[in-house]
């Protein structure tokens, strides 16, 4: 047996350490105080840890800290650089944020950012806060910040169950982590509760109604464990770095993980249930190995089978499951758990022991003295005749179907023929040449031929040719020959080195194969993986994607592969179909539909579906699933194998990436081609408009001139000259709306500014509209004392012309047009109803796009760009605008403007006689 202590470190785990290493060097560090919730002091622990740093030489800086008025954490602050915020300007207010570019500027030691999960203003360079510290660190900046259980991305839904109150900011557990260190800031509920109560928490009304919502004695204890279980993991992972950075070999007692061993024995299940329910009462992670030796790789195909289903059984239980090569199934599962830091196994309880054989229990506890070992109870301590009943805790490697291995059909029994027949061979070689050569030398062609059958035919061939070329070697060479008779007693100890020396050998032999034959299968599976990467990388069509999926996957698998794709709505269609031999099935649509909608595995070896010989593995990139994936192997026990599954998913992971690519190639080009044309039309727009005004003012001016001329025109010719003046008119207004919507869109327009009372703007629209609004009744609803806005009159007056000229166009004349505004909701909001036919259904936000009409086919003029061009204000106003049906059945169009806090006016000066009164 192998030391476990003498093995080399993984030199690939080395590397690993030292670019992880470089990388940690290269950035900040991450200190997280965390808690179970608001209120516990994670904000006063972090400013009492700065200013701890601060009396020992270091410069904090405190970029946020949100004291939410507690004093005695405000008091934290005196003394400490903080870094002023930034203001964010948001629907017409300033909102106070992190300064991210104010605080890379001043490039500290250590920065304070309170709460991590905080979600930034609009306008903001990141959205989230965990986002902007994820760039200190990359600068090379330490942090220290804080954060809840509750904004954990994993555990937002179960604190969401918990208290029935789902919090909206989270960050990625991955941010969590990756921290350097976490702090625990700890407080019992009870303690917790007293402070809530004393206002050190939160103030007046919102003190009371965290307690009866969020600050339930319940809800604080359920968080509380959830952070200690949290903190638990995370130091958990903290302890197995620190023992692989250090190579560390010995177990520390410091997890409760327990690892089941499933052996080739009827009781697998009973471990493996056992190990589940021992789990699942310690409220642990576990795991379930198979050791796979030479030996048993030569096991019938069912046995193999079942071993594999039961440990899919443990990977349904929640287990991580692996199947482990060696060739010495103690020290391969002690070499497991002294890696994964797994102070527990679980084993089969052992059968009566052969006393040439070391039970596997003690070979474990030989190569680690630390694990503790459990002994299962089988459902039935009976053992048949045959031996067929190989655990992990018995004795021996395995058993034989009649002593260890007896192999089904002719190639097992042929390759012991073919053991005894290279022994008869080299006996009868020998022979004429007995006269020639010395014995000893003779004694070596017999070795020669024990090791060219171990390594050709395995061991047991190999122990058998050692017995038959020692008893050849005796009988033909060895004086009295054609006797078993020895003359000289120094041949026994021939004998006996010989036999040692053929089973040693036979032994090495077969190790050997058995290793090259794992390391050629794990080479060609790199390889694999390698060249599919590699062909992948240089795709530009989803085609090529299926093409390269389905040849590598065939060969890879032995299986027939198909990639179904979704289309527009969602349902997957076959992207090409799978070489099929005669009578062979398709991919079932409903199944693999149903893999893509749960994104979760169905069919073949799977609790969904199983009967179906196919498998079906839904292809998951990181925005979206992207399709399935399906195979049908010409043997379905591989897919039990969980190496062959992991190998399985790493190729649907490269093409579900691949297929991501793809799609946002696609999505690209058009939004490329999309902005070139609408470059090309603004310019054409822009153009034409510009070299169409000129003439339209100048026939605009000759219209009204022709109205107007002396003598006066007959009634004929004056109903000439207005048509012509109104359509000269509205051809000059067209070309505006185009010349204004090409100067919005290039960014030429900037607003003029300035505080407006919103009735003199709507009465300059009301004028300038008079002539469109001449066969319609006015209404306006404007209520006194409607506050000052900051606003660009001309180009708000000309989004009310749009709406008021919309209205009158399609509505019927006589129609009622309404004009009103209130305050709502910290803005103006500004309403112009009809009630007329209203709106098409479904084209609430149609209309507002550019070159759309209200109606597709009609006589009235007009290109569609009025709303777009309100839109197009509003928004540069920060407001929004929208579509709705009136409350008497007619359209109704409201926008929105953000209310400010207008100037003070300059008091009066006081009269001189007010002043001596």
């Amino acid at each position: 047996m192998i030391p476990i202590d003498s093995q080399r470190p993984d030199p690939d785990a080395l590397l690993a350490r030292v670019q992880a290493g470089e990388e940690r060097a290269a950035r900040g560090r991450l200190r997280i105080y965390f808690g179970a919730s608001a209120g516990v002091g994670k904000t006063f622990a972090m400013l009492s840890a700065a200013r701890k740093l601060q009396a020992e030489g270091l410069r904090p800086l405190v970029g946020v800290a949100e004291t939410h008025g507690r004093g005695e954490t405000a008091a934290l602050l005196d003394g400490l650089e903080v870094l002023p915020p930034k203001q964010v300007a948001w629907r017409g207010r300033m909102l106070p944020e992190f300064d991210l570019d104010g605080a890379l500027a001043c490039r500290p030691g250590l920065i304070l950012v309170d709460e991590l999960a905080h979600s930034n203003a609009p306008g903001s360079r990141h959205p989230k806060r965990w986002q902007d510290v994820e760039e200190l660190l990359d600068a090379g900046i330490d942090v220290f910040t804080t954060v809840n259980v509750q904004h954990l991305e994993s555990l937002n839904d179960v604190v969401g169950g918990i208290t029935g109150i789902r919090v909206a900011e989270t960050l990625p557990d991955t941010v969590f982590d990756r921290a350097a260190e976490v702090v625990l800031v700890d407080l019992p509920a009870d303690e917790l509760l007293d402070r809530l109560r004393r206002g050190k928490v939160y103030h007046g009304e919102q003190a009371g109604r965290a307690a009866r919502n969020f600050f339930r004695k319940g809800n604080l204890i359920a968080l509380r464990e959830l952070a200690l279980r949290r903190t638990a993991d995370r130091i958990g992972g903290d302890v197995q770095a620190y023992r692989v950075e250090q190579a560390i070999r010995p177990l520390w007692q410091s997890g409760a993980a327990l690892l089941a061993c499933v052996g080739t024995g009827a009781d697998g299940e009973q471990v493996v249930r056992s190990a589940a329910r021992l789990a699942s009462q310690l409220n642990t992670d576990w795991h379930a190995v198979y050791v796979e030796t030479p030996a048993l790789q030569r096991l019938p195909a069912a046995r193999r089978e079942k071993i594999l289903q039961v440990l899919k059984l443990a990977q349904d239980l929640g287990a991580t499951t692996a199947v482990l090569a060696g060739d010495d199934i103690g020290t391969a599962i002690a070499r497991y758990a002294l890696a994964q830091n797994i102070p527990r196994v679980v084993l089969g309880r052992a059968a009566p022991a052969r006393p040439w054989r070391t039970p596997h229990l003690r070979r474990i506890a030989a190569a680690a003295p630390a694990l503790d070992i459990v002994e299962v109870a089988s459902a039935e301590q009976s053992f048949s005749k045959n031996g067929d009943s190989h655990q992990f805790s018995g004795n021996g490697s395995s058993r034989k179907n009649g002593d260890c291995h007896r192999f089904s059909g002719q190639e097992g029994y042929g390759r012991y023929v073919l053991a005894l027949a290279a022994s008869g061979t080299v006996a009868l070689a020998g022979l004429p040449l007995a006269g020639a050569l010395e014995v000893t030398n003779i004694a070596m062609l017999f070795l020669l031929a024990v090791l060219v059958v171990a390594f050709r035919l395995g061991r047991g061939p190999a122990v058998l040719c050692s017995f038959a070329s020692v008893a050849a070697f005796d009988f033909l060479f060895v004086q009295p020959t054609f006797s078993f008779a020895v003359s000289d007693v120094q041949y026994l100890i021939t004998f006996g080195v010989m036999l040692v020396v053929g089973l040693i050998t036979s032994h090495l032999a077969a190790n050997l194969r058995f290793q090259a034959r794992v390391a050629s299968h794990r080479e060609e599976r790199v390889r694999a993986l390698y060249e599919y990467a590699r062909e992948l990388t240089g795709v530009l069509q989803a085609e090529q994607v299926v093409e390269i999926t389905q040849r590598t996957l065939a060969q890879a698998f032995r299986a027939r592969v198909a990639l179904l794709l979704p289309d527009a709505d969602g349902r997957l269609e076959a992207a090409a179909a799978p070489a099929a031999a005669d009578g062979a099935d398709s991919p079932d649509p409903a199944i693999g539909q149903w893999a893509f909608d749960h994104a979760e595995a169905a069919g073949i070896g799977t609790g969904t579906l199983p009967a179906s010989p196919w498998f079906y593995l839904p292809l998951v990139a990181p925005m979206r699933t992207r399709g399935v994936l399906a195979l049908q192997p010409e043997e379905r026990r591989w897919l039990l194998i969980p190496e062959q599954r992991r190998h399985l998913d790493t190729f649907a992971a490269l093409a579900a990436i691949a297929l991501e690519r793809v799609h946002y190639i696609d999505v690209a080009q058009e939004a490329l081609v999309q902005m070139e044309s609408e470059r090309l039309r603004n310019s054409l727009l822009a153009a034409l408009s510009h070299d169409l005004r000129t003439p339209l003012t100048s026939l605009v001016g000759l219209a009204e001139s022709l109205a107007m001329s002396k003598p006066a025109l007959s009634i004929t010719q004056m109903d000439l000259a207005r048509a012509l003046q109104e359509e000269t008119v509205r051809m000059s207004t067209l070309v505006a709306n185009l010349l204004d919507m090409a100067r919005i869109e290039s960014g030429a327009v900037h607003l003029n500014l300035q505080w407006q009372a919103l009735e003199e703007t709507v009465g300059s629209a009301l004028r300038a509209s008079r002539t469109l609004l001449a066969g319609h009744r006015i209404a306006t609803a404007l209520p006194a004392g409607l506050p000052l806005v900051r606003y660009d009159a001309v180009l708000i007056e000309r989004v009310l012309g749009n709406l008021l000229e919309n209205a009158a166009k399609y509505t019927p004349a006589g129609s009622t047009i309404t004009l009103s505004a209130r305050v709502f909701r910290g803005s103006l909001e500004v309403t112009v109803a009809d009630d007329g036919p209203g709106l098409p259904a479904g084209q609430e936000e149609a209309i507002f796009e550019k070159f759309t009409r209200g109606e597709r086919e009609s006589a009235k003029p007009g290109v569609g760009l009025g709303l777009a061009i309100c839109r197009a204000i509003i928004e540069a106003h920060g407001g929004a605008i929208s579509a709705r049906r009136g409350g008497g059945g007619g359209a109704a169009l409201v926008f929105t403007l953000p209310l400010g806090t207008p100037p003070a006016l300059p008091e009066e000066p006081l009269d001189e006689r007010q002043v001596e009164q």
